[in-house]
């Protein structure tokens, strides 16, 4: 063969002035939520548009000057063009729109650090439900027009994409990214030279280069270390999402910890606020503590500084999720910087120090060096406080500072857009400042039921059409017939969507239990193949390249669904990724979920379901053990945790046949004469209803604005003020405590009552040691509650005992007379524990006496 050389050349078309602000659209990310954004510029060239997966970026690269020209004089377009711009500058001038915000300092700025964000798949810089979140969690800050900065990571390879071959093994590819395809522009100084910033690795200095995204009103600042500059090893640090081994994540975890704080130094942005998602950001708080070491400040102080004004969420139910490090390796990486800190070897990994492991725990770190901390969802605060009761060990985990702030979802990413417009034309436009108003979605049940039943078989008939272009493209890849491809989709028909379809969508996992549905064939044949009453069960989702259990789930659903008599009924569909979550989410009947309790920290995708009209059946995990309210979908009660895993996957399996058996199908096909179920309509509007204004991302930032952003604003101010003044009296305060505690011990002086007639009062003396500390430095407290069986610490009343004076030389008085308001058998504690009036959380010491 003659020898050639390949030479490439783009032609980038000539954007006409009449339609030049398509490019600033083209890099605001506001299109990700904006269906009309996105409408526009599939209509300039609907074939390029796919083939450039929905990217206006890439596709404004590739469009033809032609169609760009003929746009420029179609008065069509112009008006849509007109229209979505008017949207765009509205959203934009449009001023906070969120009560709690004004609670917020003028001056103040939320930065928020996560490893990855999901805003569009024209972003590959997500994986999966952390990312999307976190996207959600910006999009939420730009509608509320939140002063808000993002920091992550640019990956030039995002999470991989998947095939399905004829064996059911998962394939996973992986792509470069083009930049210039990207909605993204490097950060520029005045002189329009690219803003550089730098951090230490152990013998060299890495260089990065920062990114800007924009998401409506927000930015975030993309970090990367691909540059010429940086030896080959660096510049592959920020390659690979969740690629590489323990030495690429802990560099990426510097970088996007240490790089962004040096990042938002470089651009002059000053933070108020510090968020970090999860545990990968948190070096964070160290390159915070560092920079106030360098300014003269002790570390002590500066931990609490930098605490004071730092909230932690973590998204794991499980010890083993939380990253961490051998102790050799962050000696190797931080020895310079745990001298300049001057910390010995010790002091440094105490802060990374759990009981379990002598590794540098990262979620360890985080919790030491904030004072907020928060799970995902009512349950999953519980999981989290018994998971991390460790650094508060004399507190009960019940009790411990970690709170929560139950996830949401972006209401306009998700929300199909029939319901959009539907909304539009019932509700009224209000629906979209109201979404937190529960009284307000009650109108759903107004809707006739017959547009809403419309709706939903529309959504199905459109997610058949998408799920058999994609099963063509593999059936096609894989060799398959023509005859096998028709027997597949035999019941994904758009044209008769009015069947029962089930689905089941999200990371293969194994604690996520994807196959619990196909335990026993016999009764899933009874509940598939009725010919009066079919189902159709729709599977999608990715296993880690690196979980071979998970990936044998695949297999296992794989087969299951090539098996004679489940073809068409059980599909698989590969290359889940966020396209076909919005279908699926909207189009299906049921959503699946069917974890081992408690391992789901919250989930989200029953929540895009749920507001979409689709009932959700579930283990009551996560989200749904609060949302669930009996009438909104169905539950699964979990078995208790100690029952053996086979025996719990046979008895909640057992529930999950006999719920589908005994009422989703009923109640589905219960047809009348108008061809559809009016129970199934009312269930699917409760639904909605109960759902849309709970589980919204509006609601969860307003949270963390009530809860967490504006106490953080409140600490930061204080404990920086006068040069770190409070930072300093509490750490001193805090080293007192800590060398005085295990000397502290009380006794009770009074003889305790067992009987009293209502109106009388009971008269408390505690004679407390305090060696060497203060009364004031302690609350002495009786708890009283009625007693029950299941009481809890929460529920008690809360009495302080006042200091009266001191019993010889050594001890303490402190009393309280108190008269019961309750009458019955009472249950009550005394006890102690050191007390500061600045202090973020009263019990943040960890440290409790209980006579």
């Amino acid at each position: 063969m003659t020898q050639r050389t390949a030479f490439t050349l783009t032609v980038s078309p000539k954007i006409p002035e009449r339609l030049h602000r398509l490019e600033e659209l083209a890099n605001n990310l506001w299109y990700s939520w904006d269906r009309a954004t996105r409408a526009l510029f599939s209509r300039l060239d609907p074939h390029l548009w796919e083939i450039v997966g929905h990217s206006p970026k890439a596709f404004l690269r590739r469009v033809n000057e032609s169609d760009l020209l003929k746009a420029s004089k179609d008065l069509t377009f112009l008006s849509h063009y007109n229209s979505v711009l008017s949207a765009y500058d509205s959203y934009h001038s449009e001023p906070s729109r969120y009560q709690p915000i004004k609670d917020l300092n003028p001056r103040d700025q939320v930065a928020y650090f996560c490893f990855e964000f999901g805003f569009h798949e024209s972003l590959p810089v997500y994986s999966g439900g952390l990312g999307i979140l976190a996207g959600d969690h910006c999009k939420a800050a730009s509608d509320l027009n939140l002063p808000f900065v993002a920091v992550g990571l640019l990956y030039r390879q995002g999470y991989f994409t998947q095939t399905i071959d004829e064996q059911g093994n998962q394939q996973s590819h992986y792509y470069d990214s083009d930049f210039e395809d990207l909605p993204i522009k490097p950060v520029l100084n005045d002189d329009g030279s690219e803003i550089r910033t730098s951090i230490q690795l152990p013998g060299r200095t890495v260089i990065i280069k920062i990114w800007r995204a924009q998401i409506g009103h927000v930015n975030l600042y993309l970090l990367d270390t691909d540059l010429p500059e940086n030896s080959e090893n660096d510049r592959l640090v920020t390659h690979q999402l969740y690629g590489g081994n323990k030495t690429m994540r802990i560099e990426q975890e510097i970088v996007l910890g240490i790089g962004g704080v040096a990042a938002l130094d470089t651009m002059g942005i000053k933070p108020t606020i510090w968020h970090s998602n999860e545990g990968h950001a948190a070096f964070m708080m160290l390159a915070r503590a560092l920079k106030l070491v360098r300014q003269g400040l002790d570390f002590a102080s500066a931990m609490e500084a930098v605490a004071a004004c730092t909230i932690f969420t973590t998204h794991t139910a499980v010890p083993a999720g939380h990253d961490h490090f051998p102790e050799d390796m962050m000696h190797h990486y931080f020895r310079d910087i745990y001298s300049e800190l001057k910390l010995s070897p010790e002091e440094f990994m105490t802060l990374g120090h759990t009981p379990q492991c002598n590794d540098f725990n990262m979620t360890a770190l985080a919790i030491r060096m904030s004072r907020m901390q928060n799970g995902v969802s009512r349950i999953h605060r519980d999981v989290s406080a018994n998971i991390c009761s460790y650094m508060w060990p004399q507190i009960e985990p019940e009790e411990n500072p970690i709170g929560y702030v139950t996830n949401g979802v972006h209401v306009p990413t998700f929300l199909a857009q029939e319901w959009i417009d539907l909304f539009d034309r019932q509700l009224g436009p209000q629906w979209r400042t109201t979404q937190h108003d529960p009284e307000f979605w009650a109108k759903i049940h107004d809707i006739p039921d017959h547009i809403f039943w419309s709706i939903r078989q529309s959504l199905k008939s459109q997610m058949f059409h998408g799920i058999r272009t994609r099963l063509t493209e593999q059936n096609i890849r894989n060799h398959g017939s023509e005859a096998h491809l028709d027997r597949l989709l035999k019941f994904a028909d758009p044209l008769k969507p009015n069947i029962l379809t089930l689905g089941f969508a999200r990371r293969f996992a194994t604690y996520k239990r994807a196959t619990l549905l196909l335990r026993d064939l016999d009764r899933l044949r009874k509940l598939l193949l009725n010919p009066e009453r079919p189902v159709v069960l729709i599977f999608a989702g990715k296993a880690h390249p690196a979980d071979q259990p998970g990936q044998e789930l695949i297999r296992r659903i794989y087969h299951i669904a090539n098996m004679p008599e489940f073809r068409g009924h059980i599909l698989l569909v590969e290359g889940y990724d966020l396209r076909l979550a919005r279908r699926l989410v909207s189009g299906v009947d049921i959503w699946l979920n069917n974890p081992i309790y408690p391992l789901e920290a919250s989930g989200t995708s029953g929540m895009k379901a749920g507001i979409n009209g689709t009932l959700n059946l579930s283990i009551l995990d996560g989200w749904w053990g609060e949302g669930h309210d009996g009438k909104n979908g169905w539950g699964i009660k979990p078995v208790s945790e100690n029952m053996e895993a086979s025996l719990r996957d046979a008895e909640e399996g057992r529930s999950l046949y006999e719920i589908l058996q005994d009422q989703v199908i009923p109640l589905y096909y219960d047809h009348g004469k108008s061809g559809y179920s009016v129970e199934w309509v009312n269930m699917a509007k409760h639904s909605m209803a109960s759902l849309l204004p709970q589980y919204s991302t509006r609601r969860m930032v307003g949270e963390y604005i009530q809860k967490y952003y504006t106490l953080a604003s409140q600490q930061g101010a204080g404990y920086s003020q006068d040069n770190f003044a409070i930072a300093k009296n509490v750490s001193a305060w805090k080293a007192r405590i800590n060398t005085a505690w295990n000397g502290v011990s009380s006794r009770r002086l009074d003889i305790p009552c067992e009987h009293l007639e209502f109106g009388h009062t009971l008269h408390f003396k505690v004679a407390v040691k305090l060696n060497g500390l203060q009364p004031t430095d302690v609350i002495v407290e009786l708890l009283l509650a009625r007693q029950h069986k299941k009481i809890r610490l929460n529920e008690f009343q809360h009495f302080k005992l006042e200091y009266t004076g001191t019993i010889g030389s050594q001890e303490h008085q402190f009393e309280l007379k108190h008269q019961p308001e309750l009458c019955g058998k009472q249950q009550y504690y005394l006890r102690v524990y050191p007390y500061h009036p600045l202090l973020t959380h009263p019990l943040e010491m960890g440290k409790m006496i209980w006579l």
